[in-house]
């Protein structure tokens, strides 16, 4: 096989499981739907280590595969670019997928839903892949907007539950938003640039550096590629859940667990870093769109970290520690070393993939119950998942040696040497976020699986999980299931460990959760692993260059970071849940009564759901009324419709009149006529 079909065969393996799992869902038995999901994903997987063998030999490629569409001189095509940085999101996003895909099977045994979730997950996988495969925009485009529709399906997945729907119609509508600005700023590049080809438009961005454009007519010109930068930087927003287009990404925990893990970890979200870390040739050429990715990145990082802080859902706990994540990877991309972005996104695929089965996991042991006040001393009913989930939290906190370390500090350090306008706010924003991370991580943890048992106990419903998983069900042929539903554990039972097809993916993330970053910093970072992917200018952005006049070793790095502040700030934050949740728990309601105000605010999420609401949710439904009042009924049925009507009645009424029978009536008519006719044509001689 040659390499060429070998690159087809990654995004076309988990295509075909999709296809087999989808239109044959109603009529194949579980065990033909599971495996072949499960295998083209695991055929995409070991393709993908080829693929990286052969990219690691020094040889990459670029070329189309088919041309969609010819246009006049434009040309439309899908084709495939494969460097270093593609083998590493399609090995991410193939392993991931694979551990979600075997995972899955245990956790979705008793969902009457069973094939059409297998066939979701394998179509998400697949557009991914395609996403990151493709050498031009439109290809770009294409999986973009598929794992926004594929998110779509499986936020929404269980469609009985109100929730659900207007959680996937959130993400849909937020990401429309986001994607409005990605459609401009590639429309800008196909204006200007004449192709949507990435080598092209590459090669002759410095042509544009200084290029500027009228964003509206009349208005002061702006720099093009700044323009086209902050565009393009607006749809990542949307993907990767950036303030202000993040409120779709807690909510996206309505769906199954599996698919939190993977829009969270190796798809969706990681889209818009990848995107950016790509278009790195044109970022470069504008600090303004530079400074606006920090302010953004910086923002997310932090005050996402702190609504963390007062959830009690777990997996909602979780989806905040993303978010802010997330703004550490953009921070990261902002102050232009997009590799350490990169080297995050990669390390915290791992350990948030973890941490989200790991939940996954303690739901099905509750008999899923989500709310983390109902647990408590899960560890010696439930030790694979905890060691497990402990592993993963050591990881998100940057516990030296650990995956996250290596790229969590890499991106303080370079945040730090940065002098681009926002890095100083950012600075002080992620190593803010270095104790905010640890404390609600370890909060999570420590109320999970240490401390009372707090199970088989009247459920706290005040602020209980707004739904729980497999809150509904539904027959083979889509309808609801009526059912009689329990969430969490009845007075005398116990939590219990889950099967092997769900804890063996837990152990299988959590090997890379530990190592990978020790294996591959030196490489990655600092041994030019990116340098024909990735374009810095060392010039204008020398932060990479310092970085790596800095670096000793992976082992000296984490020797030497237990003197560091973001250390003792990570070990504060560790300490200080574990004071305050397990030594001493009656502080918390405390401080909360003594904070309330900051509570409520925190406990709204800042007001943003509610001002969408109100701004923008409501002055769309003001506007549609004006126009449905105003525009159709006022101007359409009542002048045009209406006026029409009445119109030709007035005239049939009036020449009703001349139609008497009398033949002075229409001798009258003929001559009124000719002398209209004569004077008409007086007029215009």
């Amino acid at each position: 096989m040659t390499m060429q079909n070998l690159y087809l065969l990654v995004p076309l393996a988990p295509l075909a499981g999709a296809i087999v799992a989808g239109l044959f869902c109603r009529i194949i038995p579980r065990w033909v739907a599971h495996t072949a999901a499960i295998a083209g994903v695991a055929i995409a997987f070991i393709a993908s280590i080829f693929i990286f063998q052969d990219v690691m030999a020094g040889h990459t490629f670029n070329g189309s595969v088919y041309q969609w569409l010819a246009s006049g001189e434009y040309t439309f095509e899908v084709g495939f670019l494969i460097d270093q940085l593609t083998v590493t999101m399609m090995l991410v996003v193939s392993f991931v997928s694979l551990m979600v895909h075997i995972y899955t099977v245990g956790y979705m045994q008793d969902d009457p839903g069973y094939n059409r979730f297998f066939s979701y997950i394998a179509l998400f996988t697949f557009s991914m892949l395609m996403l990151v495969m493709s050498n031009n925009f439109m290809q770009l485009f294409f999986g973009w907007e598929a794992v926004g529709l594929v998110s779509y399906l499986l936020i929404g997945f269980w469609y009985t539950r109100p929730t659900a729907i207007l959680a996937n119609l959130k993400a849909f509508l937020v990401n429309r938003v986001g994607d409005f600005g990605f459609l401009l700023g590639i429309g800008l590049i196909l204006a200007n640039f004449g192709t949507l080809d990435y080598k092209t438009v590459f090669e002759h961005a410095p042509d544009f550096a200084t290029a500027t454009i009228a964003l509206f007519p009349g208005s002061a010109e702006v720099s093009l590629m700044t323009a086209i930068c902050i565009l393009l930087f607006i749809g990542a927003m949307g993907k990767s859940a950036q303030v202000p287009l993040h409120v779709w990404l807690p909510d996206s925990m309505e769906g199954p667990t599996p698919i939190s893990a993977l829009i969270h970890a190796a798809t969706m979200v990681t889209a818009g870093i990848f995107m950016v870390a790509r278009m790195s040739y044109l970022f470069e050429l504008s600090d303004t769109a530079l400074s606006f990715v920090i302010f953004i990145g910086a923002i997310t990082a932090l005050f996402m970290g702190f609504l963390g802080v007062v959830q009690n859902d777990i997996k909602r706990v979780i989806a905040y520690s993303t978010l802010s994540q997330l703004g550490y990877m953009t921070v990261a991309l902002g102050v232009s070393t997009y590799s350490v972005a990169i080297f995050h996104l990669m390390t915290h695929a791992f350990f948030k993939a973890l941490l989200f089965l790991g939940a996954g996991s303690v739901i099905i042991g509750m008999h899923h119950d989500q709310d983390i006040r109902n647990m408590g001393g899960l560890r010696k009913y439930m030790p694979i998942t905890w060691i497990t989930s402990l592993v993963g939290s050591l990881a998100l906190i940057g516990t030296p040696f650990f995956a996250g370390f290596y790229s969590k500090d890499s991106i303080i350090e370079a945040v730090g040497l940065s002098h681009l306008a926002g890095s100083g706010f950012a600075y002080f924003s992620v190593m803010a976020g270095v104790f905010v991370t640890a404390f609600y991580s370890f909060r999570m943890y420590f109320l999970v699986f240490h401390g009372e048992e707090r199970f088989g106990k009247p459920a706290h419903h005040a602020h209980a999980a707004p739904a729980a998983d497999h809150a509904a069900a539904h027959d083979e042929h889509g309808a609801a299931v009526v059912h009689e539903e329990h969430h969490g554990l009845a007075p005398g039972q116990k939590p219990h460990e889950t099967p092997w097809v769900v804890w063996v993916p837990l152990v299988m993330l959590a090997i890379p959760s530990v190592i990978i970053g020790y294996m591959t910093v030196e490489p990655m970072l600092f041994g030019g692993f990116f340098k024909d992917a990735i374009f810095v200018n060392a010039e204008a952005h020398p932060v990479m260059e310092e970085l790596t006049h800095e670096f000793q070793g992976a082992m000296t790095m984490a020797l030497h970071s237990v003197l560091s502040p973001v250390f003792w700030l990570a070990l504060a934050g560790v300490v200080s849940s574990w004071f305050l949740y397990l030594k001493r728990p009656d502080l918390p309601p405390k401080i909360k009564a003594a904070f309330l105000p900051i509570y409520t605010l925190l406990d709204n999420k800042y007001y943003f759901d509610r001002f969408y609401e109100i701004v923008f949710a409501g002055g769309a439904r003001l506007l549609g009324r004006g126009l449905w009042k105003g525009g159709d009924e006022g101007v359409i049925d009542t002048f045009i419709v209406g006026g029409s009507v009445r119109a030709v009645g007035l005239l049939a009424t009036t020449i009703r009149f001349f139609q008497s029978g009398h033949i002075y009536h229409y001798a009258f008519t003929m001559i009124f006529g000719v002398c209209a006719l004569l004077s008409f044509w007086l007029l215009r001689a």
